[in-house]
């Protein structure tokens, strides 16, 4: 490859990650056709980009986007193919469901979820586990909507739960938004930005 197309190649795969705020760093060297076909449909499906890179071209890509990513250099090795997601967990639920199968590909190496690394294949059920912000706002929802005895019950002991949920809301915000929102429980509602966003009686 020459010089220019090296940079050229960079640079896309720079773009492509920074587009993204979740990406995976796997092996699928030893797919046949027919696996290769069924795991790019179902990174369509997720919304997961999938990109074969080489891995000196990955290294100098990271090294050029803002972030600190020296602990998954190591994971370097081998091939390597990249799965993208602005969905944290999105790529290890979809990698869980070959697991699932039988198959042994394609494997997890890295991971870099809300700039946090999570390195080997054993960090795979803690990807997978990892709440989006829609699913933590879903959360909040059913415990909003649930019996008001399981309400009051959360917010008695200290709405340890619900206060769990809504730092957890806010620190996706504080990573993913130029404009972060604050989900706070004020003891009768949530409110985002100081307004209010659900509200709930419990008496």
């Amino acid at each position: 490859m020459k010089k220019e197309d090296k940079g050229i190649a960079i640079e896309n795969i720079a773009k492509t990650i920074s587009e993204y705020s979740s990406f995976y760093l796997v092996e699928t060297a030893g797919l046949n056709a027919e696996k290769t076909s069924e795991l790019r449909r179902a990174c369509f499906k997720a919304d997961v980009k999938l990109l074969v890179v080489k891995n000196t071209l990955l290294h100098k890509a990271l090294e050029s986007i803002e972030g600190d990513f020296e602990e998954l250099y190591p994971a370097l090795k081998g091939s390597t193919s990249l799965m993208c997601s602005n969905v944290g967990n999105a790529p290890a639920k979809l990698l869980k469901d070959f697991i699932k199968k039988g198959d042994t590909l394609p494997a997890l190496k890295a991971a870099y979820v809300e700039e946090t690394v999570y390195f080997g294949a054993d960090q795979l059920e803690t990807l997978a586990s990892i709440k989006s912000k829609n699913e933590l706002i879903a959360d909040v929802i059913a415990l909003l909507q649930s019996p008001a005895k399981n309400v009051v019950s959360a917010l008695t002991s200290g709405g340890s739960k619900l206060h769990g949920i809504l730092e957890t809301l806010s620190q996706k915000e504080k990573t993913g938004s130029a404009r972060p929102l604050v989900y706070t429980w004020t003891g009768k509602r949530i409110t985002v930005n100081s307004r209010p966003a659900w509200s709930t009686v419990a008496s």
